[in-house]
């Protein structure tokens, strides 16, 4: 008789649940890994993340699993498994959706992120738009600063990529129906918003400064410059077009949020949408819009709660404030997670850093993709930083000097982008 085959080893059960586990894991943790803010080092492990976590050992990471439970990784072994996990999660961008109760909507997120796409592709067409899009802001608060010495602008500077995320969606919003987006946001960084995304023309910002307004102006002088309104229509690199209004806003922050909601509504009865898809809103904002703490006084919290009334999209803004809070980067504002959380809504979290623009593009197709699938809000938590502490004619350093040592020495985004 010929020798006989020797017995296959049957399959490690609990080895196998031990992947699976882990996938979901990275999927619902790896944020806390993402290299997000720009004034420290990223963290390096998370104790819910260890391999022990889940039955494994270093003598385990050669060993070969059914991976199929990470879209687009059949089969791999567990060192390329983690190393594909942290790519899609632990990388630039850190996404939180497992909280999301409908299969559904976590299924069509894994299929967009997973394995590794949410590492953004650095094409020349796509480069060369970041490029423009990230330098301009730049160029423009540089102008600024330099031309209008010690007049406050509540500068940009530190959170940059605020534009080309804006621009993404106004890019991108022709070609999912919309007609017109709204958009809500307090002074920080609001003349760069209407010079770069609605196209204000320079001299009227300009006039705006030396006190000399244009007589042409239909939007009122009765206020300061970082106060004001405006609306355009842009037309995308395909030829569409798109109408852009900013709410004016006073000194009270968020107190636009429900005056945006409101004309959002509107808009959608006067196009007849009853799908709530062509015009949408789009609201930013600080951290602290969504704890009651001073000059913001949890505004947010009532338009979120009515999201699913509104059917909007959401953009919070998190901002590091050197003049109110110690700086503590292992310390996240959790207020604005537990009401998402509660809203059962997805979030992204990106970096103000290098790659910052490319992600920043990346997270905002997909979320306006993503609203327009499924008329719910989307969060993205931007990680920036104050260059000049909370106005030109501050000294943030008094209070704070290690923070403004780190962003003393820290280049401009271009420069950053550029020399990479």
């Amino acid at each position: 008789m010929g020798a006989s085959k020797p017995a296959q080893p049957a399959p490690d059960s609990g080895a196998q649940t031990g992947i699976v586990r882990l996938i979901d894991a990275y999927r619902d943790l790896g944020h806390f890994l993402a290299h997000l803010d720009p004034l420290s080092e990223p963290r390096t492990s998370h104790p819910l993340l260890e391999l022990s976590e889940f039955g494994f050992t270093d003598a385990d990471l050669d060993r070969t699993f059914d991976t199929r439970h990470f879209l687009g990784l059949p089969r791999a072994t567990l060192r390329e498994l983690r190393t594909a996990l942290r790519e899609t999660y632990c990388r630039t961008i850190g996404v939180e959706y497992m909280h999301i109760q409908d299969t559904r909507i976590r299924r069509w997120l894994q299929e967009r992120m997973e394995p590794g796409t949410t590492a953004p592709t650095s094409t020349a067409p796509r480069r060369c738009a970041s490029s423009r899009t990230s330098t301009t802001p730049s160029c423009f608060e540089r102008f600024l600063h330099t031309r209008y010495t010690g007049q406050k602008r509540f500068s940009l500077e530190g959170a940059e990529t605020l534009i080309p995320l804006l621009e993404a969606i106004v890019e991108k919003a022709p070609e999912h129906e919309v007609r017109e987006i709204i958009f809500g946001m307090a002074h920080r960084g609001r003349l760069n918003v209407l010079a770069n995304i609605l196209r204000k023309p320079y001299e009227e910002i300009f006039a705006q400064f030396e006190d000399r307004y244009v007589p042409e102006s239909t939007d009122g002088d009765g206020d300061v410059k970082y106060h004001l309104g405006f609306s355009s229509d842009r037309v995308n690199s395909r030829g569409a077009k798109v109408h852009l209004s900013l709410s004016p806003n006073p000194s009270h922050l968020e107190a636009v949020d429900p005056v945006v909601e409101g004309r959002a509504r509107a808009k959608q009865t006067l196009f007849g949408d009853t799908e709530r898809r062509w015009g949408i809103p789009l609201l930013i904002h600080g951290d602290a819009a969504f704890s009651p703490r001073a000059g913001a006084g949890g505004r947010d919290l009532e338009p979120v709660a009515a999201g699913r009334l509104h059917h909007r999209r959401h953009h919070p803004r998190h901002r590091q404030q050197p003049d109110r809070l110690h700086h503590r980067p292992d310390r996240r504002p959790l207020h604005d997670l537990l009401h998402r959380r509660r809203q059962d809504d997805p979030g992204a979290h990106l970096p103000r850093q290098r790659r910052g623009p490319e992600a920043t593009v990346f997270v905002a197709e997909l979320a306006l993709e993503f609203r327009q699938t499924f008329h719910r809000d989307v969060f993205i938590d931007m990680f920036c930083y104050r260059r000049h502490g909370h106005n030109e004619g501050d000294e943030p350093s008094f209070t704070q000097p290690i923070m403004y040592g780190k962003i003393r020495e820290r280049p401009s985004l271009t420069s950053i982008y550029t020399s990479s």
